[in-house]
């Protein structure tokens, strides 16, 4: 872990906290596998604060002071996944085949249509420990539709 100064951070205007049940195989999860680095943590307390170029994440172990408002189930996190965009796929897709990790959705290259262009990504889909889904999005361009 670097030194952290909370008062120089550029702070993300949405960062998603998650809860999961194990903190030390999430951070394996995260940091050995997606190259995810610690920025700061209270371990006392289960809480890791996560970030990987510009995208940010709260790892928080379930407790008594956790912010649930029903029981969890397997898969957490069910209806969402979060995009998470990043320069390159490949790092991560070799950390997960080499911890031979089961991706979701294999890579693929997708464009989506934005007004009068098209915004294309490629993109592959990963459920972390808890059963997180996880969408990382390394940038195409753009292209305009039609002519």
């Amino acid at each position: 872990m670097t030194s952290f100064d909370p008062a120089t951070h550029d702070w993300r205007p949405l960062v998603p906290e998650l809860i999961v049940s194990d903190l030390q195989v999430s951070l394996r999860f995260w940091c050995d596998l997606l190259g995810f680095r610690v920025l700061y943590d209270r371990p006392a307390e289960g809480f890791a604060y996560l970030e990987r170029e510009r995208a940010e994440v709260m790892l928080e172990t379930l407790g008594e002071r956790s912010w649930t408002v029903a029981d969890l189930e397997r898969p957490f996190g069910r209806g969402i996944n979060l995009q998470i965009e990043t320069t390159s796929l490949e790092p991560m897709l070799e950390g997960l085949a080499k911890a031979q990790w089961p991706l979701y959705r294999q890579p693929e290259e997708r464009w989506y249509r934005s007004g009068a262009s098209e915004a294309g990504q490629r993109q592959f889909l990963v459920q972390d420990p808890d059963g997180y889904l996880l969408r990382f999005a390394q940038s195409l361009g753009a292209r305009r539709i039609g002519g």
